[in-house]
């Protein structure tokens, strides 16, 4: 056979072969008809066919194996020239080891508009190959330049809008919530991301489950041809095999990191390539393998994929591992989920059906949402890939299910919800948060008392009451008065040091003051935003007292003396008066003593009783008269003093922790927008 390299297993395990062909006239020449039970016919296409119908392109045999596909590898050639040749140039076969890609073959394909480029071989070539690729040219894969490339993801505005808040939640929550809370989030969005770029019309369906459940005979039933190796030996699927039913898949594939030896075409009618038109499925190894790469190879390609087929079988359907690792936890995904119970022929009777319910029954309880009565949810089939029963069934809802081209934009809204899910205890709690106006005025209140705004008013009431004694009282009282005021210091007027017991306890109420308002606001937040605010509050009491002393110092007692109300100098006239009697009768009685006045003890003695009494009465109605204003005016040294200790605790303490609460109150608003609720 001329222009034939024809190579044995690839030796992964998993009895996948190759056919390829390139050529200017599209796929011509011979190819392999697989069967389902894995004997591969030989079909050759002679190229003095080729030649007569005035085509060039790549003549392909095949090679018959037993159980599985063997890759054929076909030479490239225009008419009779450039055909490879033995060892010794002539037509003989040649058994090889498959070649490298070559640098022109690669550039060559990536000029063509629309090239099959995703590494899915093993392509169906039948008799009429040629006519049926004519026919199908639109569904079909195609390498001419009028192929259109796949179309990107495109998603709906709820979903759009939801992805844009959960971004933004991460963006607000970076500085207040630790990485790894919010690397689950992250990883969600950038594989959204990543798949809106990829192609809108394939959904790609993973088939799964545990060993020996039949999942790999399941996935050669539904591409018709065995493709995937299946066996006693455990675990029997060493790698991921994907099959597509229709071009433009490749990188998706390659999103799966699956290799282009590993990745397959079904051997199907075209009614039955046309039901499934889109469809990627993939068979995944066994989770429950004994080797550790498998499954770690489940785990992550199970974060990939559109949607998910777990095949049961009746022996394991209930397996812990099972529902506690996967199922439980992808409750959440039950509308891009389906729950096939296998190999129903071995159950008697009834026995498949009551094996269903409880099945039923375990998916129920794991949260697992069923699609029964028109509801959306995971579909619950039960089939045998042995004798087909059911798997037609399987391929019709899989082909609806596939038409819809839902399941990518359901699957990043089911990890959206469940990674919404995970950050609720970061973001909700149930309980109202925030701070008071009766917090607020409390620990103003508290700040108020550390500074003892309510001493210094006081003490700027007895300054009052003070100066209006000293300029209303009696001479001989303002004179005693200053000398005891050269004797002691004044109190009242001049503001001494505290004793630093005093100053101890100030601060202590300080520090009491911004803990109890922190705790007060922290109240009903999550633990991370609840931290913030408490770290918020603590940054802002550092030199809190200092500033609060200060503030004491320049809005105590004004420098100077009280104002004087309008009364005072009649006051002090009347005073001035009492004084004068008394002088003048003192004289008088004086002068009449020496000789120097006409003895008349009645006039002089009624002045000095009137100056002596009138003086005290003046001065008693001048207290009387200031307990008003004095009081007034400690009210007012005590509200300036209130108010700014009040102002220093809000730019120091209760600014800090709004913001912290506003912050908060932002992102519990894009939170509500990613669960779909703002």
């Amino acid at each position: 056979m001329d222009g034939v390299d024809a190579v044995g297993s690839d030796g992964d395990g998993n009895g996948d072969g190759d056919v390829e062909g390139d050529g200017d006239g599209g796929r011509d020449g011979a190819g392999v008809e697989e069967g389902r039970d894995g004997v591969n016919g030989v079909k050759a296409v002679e190229g003095k066919e080729r030649h007569a119908r005035g085509e060039s392109g790549d003549a392909s045999v095949g090679v018959k194996s037993g159980g599985g596909c063997a890759p054929v590898k076909a030479a490239d050639a225009s008419g009779d020239s450039g055909r490879p040749r033995g060892k010794n140039g002539d037509d003989s076969p040649r058994r090889t080891d498959p070649p490298a890609p070559r640098a022109e073959d690669s550039s060559r394909r990536g000029d063509d508009v629309g090239v099959w480029d995703d590494g899915l071989i093993a392509r169906r070539v039948s008799e009429n190959a040629a006519a049926a690729a004519a026919e199908h040219a639109g569904v079909r894969e195609t390498r001419g330049p009028g192929a259109q490339s796949a179309t990107t993801l495109a998603l709906d505005g709820p979903l759009r809008s939801r992805l844009d808040a959960l971004r933004e939640l991460v963006g607000l929550s970076r500085t207040r919530v630790d990485s790894k809370t919010l690397a689950e989030a992250g990883k969600v969005l950038d594989e959204a991301a990543s798949r809106r770029r990829l192609s809108g019309r394939h959904t790609v369906v993973a088939i799964a489950g545990a060993t020996g459940s039949g999942k790999s005979q399941l996935f050669n039933a539904l591409a018709g041809v065995t493709i995937s190796e299946t066996g006693v030996r455990r675990p029997t699927t060493a790698s991921p095999i994907a099959c597509s039913w229709s071009d433009g898949a490749g990188t998706l594939i390659d999103r799966l990191g699956i290799p282009g030896r590993l990745r397959r075409r079904p051997v199907q009618s075209p009614e039955a390539e046309a039901q499934l038109q889109g469809l990627v499925l993939v068979d995944l190894p066994d989770h429950d393998s004994a080797a550790v790469q498998h499954r770690e190879q489940v785990d992550r390609i199970l974060t990939l994929v559109d949607a998910v087929i777990w095949v049961v079988d009746p022996e394991k359907y209930a397996d812990a591992m099972l529902h506690e690792r996967y199922l439980r936890p992808m409750a959440g995904h039950a509308e891009v989920m389906f729950v096939v119970l296998n190999q129903v022929d071995r159950l008697p009777g009834e026995a498949a059906e009551l094996v269903l319910d409880d099945l039923r029954r375990l998916l129920d309880e794991d949260g697992v949402a069923l699609g029964e009565y028109g509801e959306p949810g995971a579909a619950v089939l039960a089939l045998s890939a042995l004798t087909g029963e059911g798997v037609g069934e399987l391929r019709e809802v899989l082909g609806q299910f596939v038409a819809e081209r839902q399941a990518p934009a359901r699957r990043i809204a089911a990890d959206v919800d469940a990674a919404a899910s995970r950050l609720r205890p970061v973001y909700t709690t149930g309980r109202r948060a925030g701070l008071s106006e009766e917090a607020r005025d409390e620990f103003a209140a508290r700040l108020a008392d550390a500074v003892g705004a309510t001493a210094a008013g006081e003490a700027a009431e007895r300054a009052w009451l003070r100066n209006a004694n000293r300029a209303c009282g009696t001479p001989w009282l303002r004179l005693w008065r200053w000398y005891n005021d050269r004797r002691e210091p004044p109190t009242g007027r001049m503001r001494l040091r505290p004793p630093a017991d005093e100053e101890a306890t100030a601060r202590q109420r300080v520090e009491q003051a911004v803990r109890t308002v922190a705790d007060r606001a922290s109240a009903g937040l999550p633990v991370p935003w609840a931290q913030a605010v408490r770290e918020a509050a603590v940054r802002g009491a550092h030199g809190l007292p200092e500033a609060l002393d200060e503030l004491a110092a320049r809005a105590g007692l004004p420098p100077g003396k009280p104002p004087r109300p309008g009364w005072w100098p009649v006051a002090v006239l009347a005073q001035a008066s009492m004084t004068i009697l008394q002088i003048i009768g003192g004289l008088w009685l004086a002068g009449q003593i020496v000789g120097f006045m006409a003895p008349n003890l009645g006039v002089p003695v009624l002045l000095m009783v009137a100056g002596i009494v009138g003086g005290p009465v003046v001065e008693w109605s001048c207290r009387m008269a200031a307990r008003g204003p004095a009081r007034r005016y400690g009210q007012d040294a005590e509200r300036r003093l209130r108010e700014a200790a009040a102002g220093c605790g809000r730019a120091r303490v209760l600014d800090p922790v709004a913001a912290e609460l506003l912050r908060y109150r932002e992102v519990r608003e894009q939170y509500g927008k990613v669960v779909g609720v703002g």
